[in-house]
């Protein structure tokens, strides 16, 4: 009864039709394995590279940060130059495995990642447009003319190589590729931009997606709440269930999660909407191994089929193993 009497006192927004979600943060791993692992690196100068795609590299590697932790090491691109020099050894872009082992064991680097960028591309189509334009102030009479317009393809494309100093061999390479495609009318206020200045964003793009695949980042999603009942609630029960998703909503799990467990309590087990929105509560703490347990306790009271319990028992799988190999990769 004080239970009853307490929650009968708290004011709650009534929920609407549509289901409750909750935003999940997960990090997850990089997609070059070896490469994340991989923490001192040196960026050596790309042949033929006109828009600064190795420094755009390197820049992104200097600043990538998992909480607020620094993630790579980059050693001065000043001592590769000077080796090289020293060491009298021809540095045509893309590095050879054994000349990266030699100079990475003199810097102290355990990875060297070095290219040739291609000559940037422009292609021009030409097309027409029909305009329409009053011939009076109240448009009344009206004529069609037509316009010269032009659609321009611009592509950029760079030959990348990440070498293995310690073990003498070839983490990563691959041919990657950007192209963008702009229009422009004669009629039009702005002009299209240069040539140049495309290329600069597209090897800055180019520099963000290989950075990408090196590095653990977060991926941020929504996952819905159960929000009605499944078994036959009483009135308390029903309130219970509709202040812990309130709080959940207020990012309040503490205060969500008692009365979950006082739901849990009061339908002797028997319902899987607590269960499963515990569950929901612990992925949004990264606490994977707790919101597979309870998922799996909602999983074992479901009859029939439920979409968003299938999903979550599936996903939580999925992220426990990513979060043991991102580990992995931060540790090593």
């Amino acid at each position: 009864m004080a239970v009853r009497l307490f929650l009968l006192s708290i004011a709650v927004v009534i929920m609407s039709g549509c289901a409750q979600k909750v935003n999940i943060r997960a990090l997850e791993p990089a997609e070059i394995d070896r490469g994340a692992k991989t923490k001192k690196i040196t960026v050596a100068p790309f042949r033929n590279d006109r828009v600064g795609l190795s420094n755009k590299i390197e820049a992104n590697l200097v600043n990538k940060k998992i909480n607020n932790k620094k993630y790579f090491t980059i050693v001065n691109r000043k001592d590769f130059d000077k080796i090289i020099d020293e060491q009298k050894i021809q540095n045509s872009g893309l590095i050879d495995v054994s000349t990266a082992v030699e100079v990475g064991n003199l810097i102290g680097a355990e990875a060297i990642i070095s290219g040739s960028v291609g000559r940037v591309t422009s292609n021009d189509t030409y097309y027409k447009v029909n305009r329409v334009r009053c011939l009076d102030l109240k448009c009344k009479k009206f004529s069609t003319y037509s316009v010269r317009c032009i659609k321009r393809v611009i592509g950029l494309s760079a030959e990348i190589r990440m070498v293995d100093v310690t073990k003498g061999d070839i983490i990563y390479a691959n041919t990657m590729s950007q192209t963008t495609k702009l229009k422009h009318c004669r009629d039009d206020s702005r002009a299209l931009p240069s040539t140049e200045i495309v290329a600069q964003r597209l090897a800055s793009q180019m520099a963000a997606d290989f950075t990408y695949k090196l590095t653990p980042r977060y991926r941020y999603f929504q996952v819905d709440l159960l929000d009605e009942a499944d078994i036959e609630y009483d009135d308390t029960q029903e309130k219970l269930l509709e202040v812990s998703i309130e709080y959940i909503k207020q990012n309040r799990y503490d205060k969500a999660q008692k009365f979950l467990i006082d739901l849990i309590d009061s339908t002797e087990q028997k319902s899987y909407v607590p269960f499963y929105n515990l569950g929901v509560i612990k992925e949004a703490q990264g606490e994977y191994e707790e919101a597979q347990k309870y998922y799996k306790l909602a999983d074992d009271l479901v009859i029939e089929p439920v979409e968003e319990v299938s999903r979550a028992y599936i996903r939580i799988q999925s992220l426990i193993d990513k979060k043991s190999k991102t580990q992995e990769q931060l540790l090593r």
